[in-house]
C-alpha cells in the first residue's frame, strides 16, 4: 500500500543520433547571415551538432556560421535558442581530426 500513487519523475528522451560530448571552449563565434560574428562558449559537441552558449537570439532555422578555436567557419543551422544557448546542426558532420581536437582541448 505504500507505494500506491507515489510521484515518478517523466522520463528523459534523448533523441540525438549520437552523445553529445561536454567541453568548454571559450573562444568559439557564431555569425548570422548578414550579421557580425557573436563571441560564444561551446558547451557540448558531437560530429552532429554542438550547443554554443552566446548572448544572441537566434531564430530557428537560420543558418549559421561557427567558428572553433583552430577552425575554419562551419555552416549550421540553429535548431533551438532559449536560454542564453543555440542548438545546431552542422550542414556535413564535423571532420574527425576537428572533433577529436575539440573534445581533447576540453580534457
Amino acid at each position: 500500500m505504500n507505494s500506491q500513487f507515489r510521484t515518478v519523475e517523466p522520463a528523459l528522451i534523448e533523441q540525438r543520433k549520437t552523445f553529445r560530448h561536454p567541453v568548454q571552449i571559450q573562444r568559439t563565434a557564431i555569425r548570422q547571415h548578414g550579421k557580425s560574428a557573436r563571441k560564444g562558449e561551446l558547451v557540448d559537441v558531437s560530429i552532429y551538432g554542438c550547443r554554443v552558449a552566446c548572448d544572441s537570439i537566434i531564430a530557428e532555422g537560420s543558418r549559421v556560421w561557427l567558428r572553433f578555436e583552430g577552425s575554419s567557419p562551419i555552416s549550421a543551422t540553429a535548431i533551438w535558442c532559449r536560454d542564453g544557448h543555440v542548438g545546431c546542426r552542422f550542414a556535413e558532420t564535423l571532420e574527425q581530426g576537428l572533433f577529436r581536437r575539440l573534445t581533447l582541448i576540453s580534457e
